[in-house]
């Protein structure tokens, strides 16, 4: 069953690039986002993008949180992806389960930036769009090639995944 998706870019390292000027991680100076090229990447011409933050989610406070809300409920698609942070994305998911109901959300991240080599951020994008679509009404994330109930999607920072 195919589902009209809707990503909601919210930041986190998917989003992040080197800044030569602080030798650190940062997000583009104009604000734009990676989704877009890695959905082209795979050839998913049919999802749509919209951009209502980029934050890190380690800064991220209950305003932002209810700000991914409002931008779920007032899209019309069934099924959604929110790219986040994997730092609080957990706390993210689990906020939105407890206000969101009638759609199925697909958190998702990367633990290293698209515009470094070697990103797991293509693979979580591509599973979370499918979960986004065969999975029943719920709140889920999608990380490492595995799909986990909000309840259940925590961070392993000792092994740098998620784990069941």
């Amino acid at each position: 069953m195919q589902k009209d998706v809707k990503i909601i870019v919210t930041g986190g390292t998917i989003d992040k690039v080197h800044d030569p000027m602080t030798e650190s991680l940062a997000f583009a100076k104009d604000q734009s986002t990676h989704v877009p090229e890695i959905l082209a990447i795979g050839r998913c011409h049919f999802a749509s993008v919209q951009r209502i933050m980029l934050k890190d989610s380690l800064d991220f406070d209950d305003a932002d949180r209810d700000a991914i809300v409002a931008a779920i409920n007032a899209a019309a698609e069934p099924a959604l992806v929110v790219t986040h942070g994997t730092g609080t994305m957990g706390q993210s998911a689990r906020w939105v389960a407890e206000r969101v109901s009638g759609k199925t959300i697909v958190f998702t991240g990367a633990m290293r930036p698209h515009s470094l080599s070697q990103s797991d951020g293509i693979f979580n994008l591509g599973g979370a769009v499918l979960a986004a679509q065969v999975m029943p009404e719920g709140v889920y994330g999608v990380m490492n090639g595995r799909i986990f109930a909000a309840a259940d999607l925590n961070k392993n920072t000792e092994q740098g995944r998620f784990d069941a």
